[in-house]
């Protein structure tokens, strides 16, 4: 049976033989840049602009892709084309890139004063398993905020999208103990709501969309499409710092997500969000959405089998 191909280290290999070394500095440090995006009809959705985020995030990072922007593209492109030839009818796959400063020469744990490193350049894809989200759209998502707090910015940039994540791990053990499906929503230091570990968390007032101030999250490439969105329903869509109180009486809540796109919020701490249902603000989005990308992304993910 074939296997997919996996682009490491300059090359086209079959992920059985795609390995990365034990004292990748992504291993002993956690330091890998990191980026995810999706296809529909198994063409990429807004590729350029993910790949110029992952970008920016090495350029923070101090850690040089070994390849341009533009070649990262088009190696991105064939990646999807070999890989999709392997998909079953309806599916589509999640394109993953990552880079880690590369190699240890002397693991002594140390962050940094190795010597000459190489970076460990990687990209992978995956078929999304549309079914792991199929109960966000018949329940809702239920978000919890865990004791655990956002990395603060004077520590980590959140403008960078990385894989150093020991406190979202550390949130969804305290979540899970209070609902096993629940998605861990951090607060920052001061009780402002900022984002989940995959989604931006946005809230739906009545006359506004409202986003956590940046200085808190990553925007996402979903969020930018959602302001897109705004724009065409004639809606607000603002920035500023808000909290669970505000959450709480919100006409609806919405998770943004590459995979999923939007997915509604009807609780947070087992307190119902507006009547406890998907909103119409949330399906406008999506119809808009779902026309721009020529797919029902609903139907699409509801769809998908349990295999």
């Amino acid at each position: 049976m074939s296997e997919p191909f996996v682009y490491l280290k300059g090359e086209f290999v079959p992920a059985s033989q795609a390995h990365i070394a034990i004292f990748d500095a992504s291993v002993v440090l956690g330091a890998t840049i990191t980026d995810l995006s999706r296809t529909f009809g198994h063409v990429p959705f807004r590729l350029e602009d993910h790949v110029a985020r992952f970008y920016r995030s090495c350029k923070y990072a101090r850690i040089a892709p070994p390849i341009t922007a533009a070649a990262t593209m088009d190696v991105a492109q064939e990646l999807i084309r070999r890989n999709s030839e392997l998909l079953r009818p309806g599916e589509e796959l999640a394109l993953v890139q990552f880079i880690s400063p590369g190699e240890f020469r002397l693991y002594a744990g140390a962050a940094g004063g190795a010597g000459d490193m190489v970076p460990t350049y990687c990209m992978h894809t995956f078929p999304l398993l549309f079914r792991f989200w199929q109960h966000y759209f018949s329940e809702g998502v239920h978000v919890v905020t865990p004791s655990i707090r956002h990395v603060p910015p004077q520590c980590v940039d959140p403008k960078i999208k990385c894989r150093s994540r020991m406190h979202w791990w550390l949130a969804d053990q305290e979540t899970h103990l209070v609902d096993p499906k629940a998605v861990s929503l951090c607060l920052d230091l001061d009780g402002n709501v900022t984002e989940t570990s995959g989604s931006n968390f946005l809230i739906y007032t009545g006359d506004e969309i409202v986003s956590p101030s940046r200085r808190n999250v990553l925007r996402g490439i979903s969020v930018e499409t959602v302001t897109e969105l705004c724009d065409e329903l004639g809606v607000a869509f603002v920035e500023r710092d808000f909290q669970v109180h505000d959450v709480i009486n919100a006409d609806e809540a919405f998770l943004a997500s590459t995979p999923y796109c939007l997915a509604p919020v009807t609780k947070i701490n087992g307190v119902t969000i507006g009547n406890g249902n998907p909103g119409a603000m949330l399906h406008r989005l999506l119809d808009l959405w779902s026309e721009r990308v020529g797919v029902n992304i609903v139907e699409q993910i509801m769809s998908a089998d349990s295999k």
